[in-house]
């Protein structure tokens, strides 16, 4: 009976690495920037993407970039306040109410030729939400300013 143990015992510590080499093996071969939830605009001009790579962009609409805001196609900048990317949002549906100049937003699609191409935009929630990633980068920047005083 010991020896029954001793082998059902080795069996599950087997197991348990093979599982864990597995993982491993998964997250070795996942691309570098899986993990990333979005790039600012700084991180986007010093390492531009290719033009087939779609991401997340990140940061607040600058004020008085917005063009042609009627349905579903229009323009606008995104700024972390050290550098600033246009944006040419062609979507499906029109942008949503709380998405506006000097908000934070994500955008997602490609950057094609110096223009973000954006398929999706994402509007914070209220007029204090702002994701923590983008609060982050504005930090860094140095052009964060807290709703609340």
């Amino acid at each position: 009976m010991k020896g029954l143990k001793k082998q059902r015992r080795i069996q599950i510590v087997g197991l348990a690495g093979v599982c864990l080499l597995g993982v491993l093996a998964i997250l070795w071969f996942l691309p570098k920037d899986a993990f990333q939830f979005f790039r600012s605009p700084s991180e986007v001009l010093a390492a531009p993407p290719g033009a087939d790579e779609f991401f997340q962009l990140g940061g607040l609409v600058k004020e008085g970039s917005m063009t042609g805001v009627e349905g579903v196609q229009f323009s606008f900048v995104i700024s972390d306040g050290g550098a600033e990317v246009p944006v040419r949002y062609v979507g499906a549906d029109p942008a949503p109410d709380l998405f506006g100049e000097g908000q934070g937003t994500i955008v997602k699609g490609y950057y094609v030729d110096g223009v973000f191409q954006a398929s999706e935009l994402l509007a914070k929630h209220d007029e204090t939400y702002m994701p923590a990633e983008v609060i982050d980068v504005l930090k860094e920047q140095g052009a964060y300013q807290d709703p609340n005083g």
